[in-house]
């Protein structure tokens, strides 16, 4: 079970009271990690833990290696069925999409899921889900209401977002130039192991990619692209879009000898235009996120169909707000940009009123 910190290292944890005699591990890059039981943290409303830098000091050695960037990212490309998993698996996961216009924060939509997968598998289809998302709880605020919900797509966002994990869909060029063009940057640590650092940078994105040293599989994965300005997404009411920017980033975690997702987060600007003048009307931009609970290598079961999420938007499939549930759920700390959210969304009532509207 895991959670996420905030930019400033703040989080919060539920632990249930099945795992007090448990431990808890907290780690970032380029840190040793540390390790506290679970029983010695009970009853501290605060607590404040010190990472220590992953430095270590060596003699002097000279050391020529040969890999490449390039090479580094072939080998954990080809690794890839090695390093993860190659039999079905479920997830718990926590969902959120935040909604942006104009500068002001205007909805926000939480849910709690389930996702099943058969492999990691190339699939032949690299745009088709191959997952299977079951809706668990979800809660939305009155933004979704409002008359600039139009200018998001109404599909269902999480599935949009799961079609976005480069690693699961092979979502790499295998093109020479592609892999001539990495990098290699300082070795570093990531969750206790060392890790190969890599990057790309052409003229409209950015790719840099975490690999473990010992095994190759990529642990993390961080993309940036800037769009051309004539790239037009669709027109709306005597109004057109178009994109500016993705910006993503996929985590994965070991758990009995395979990497599985941790974590992604994927944020998308788009600005509208007046079709005539060529003005900008307004800027859009979504944030989405979503976080890994619980990893179960043996389902019993795989999702039925008839409790697979729809393919049109979530805000459509929700059920009656559970806040019992929500009291008691893992979920990201509300970081300081989250407070400025909160207070853009709560001009129209607080949002646990807006949750049980």
């Amino acid at each position: 079970m895991g959670t996420v910190s905030n930019k400033i290292g703040e989080f919060d944890f539920h632990i249930p009271a099945e795992h007090k005699n448990g431990r808890m591990v907290i780690s970032m890059l380029g840190y040793e990690s540390m390790e506290a039981l679970i029983q010695n943290l009970m009853g501290r409303d605060t607590l404040i833990f010190r990472l220590n830098k992953a430095v270590k000091v060596l003699d002097e050695v000279i050391i020529k290696d040969s890999l490449s960037g390039g090479d580094i990212v072939s080998i954990a490309i080809s690794r890839i069925e090695q390093n993860y998993p190659m039999t079905p698996f479920m997830l718990d996961g926590f969902y959120r999409d935040i909604k942006k216009v104009g500068g002001i924060y205007s909805s926000l939509l939480e849910a709690a899921v389930k996702i099943y997968d058969e492999d990691y598998k190339e699939p032949r289809n690299k745009i088709r889900l191959r997952e299977r998302v079951a809706l668990i709880e979800v809660r939305k605020s009155l933004g979704y209401n409002n008359k600039f919900a139009q200018y998001f797509d109404q599909k269902n966002l999480l599935e949009e977002l799961l079609l976005h994990n480069t690693v699961r869909y092979r979502q790499f060029s295998d093109e020479a130039l592609f892999f001539d063009s990495f990098k290699r940057q300082k070795t570093s640590f990531y969750n206790g192991r060392r890790v190969h650092v890599v990057a790309l940078r052409s003229d409209d994105y950015f790719l840099k990619m975490y690999i473990g040293v010992n095994n190759y599989a990529i642990i993390r994965l961080e993309y940036e692209r800037v769009y051309p300005a004539d790239w037009v997404v669709k027109k709306k009411n005597s109004i057109f879009s178009r994109y500016v920017s993705d910006k993503k980033v996929i985590d994965f975690k070991e758990f009995q000898g395979k990497m599985y997702l941790n974590y992604m987060n994927l944020t998308s600007k788009i600005n509208w235009y007046n079709e005539k003048s060529g003005d900008l009307k307004f800027e859009t931009e979504l944030y989405q996120e979503l976080l890994i609970n619980k990893v179960y290598t043996e389902p019993d079961e795989r999702i039925a169909s008839s409790r697979k999420m729809r393919r049109y938007g979530l805000q459509y499939q929700d059920q009656r707000y559970n806040k019992e549930f929500w009291d008691n759920y893992n979920v990201i700390k509300e970081t300081p940009l989250d407070q400025e959210i909160v207070r853009d969304l709560e001009k129209s009532g607080g949002l646990d009123e807006q949750f049980d509207y």
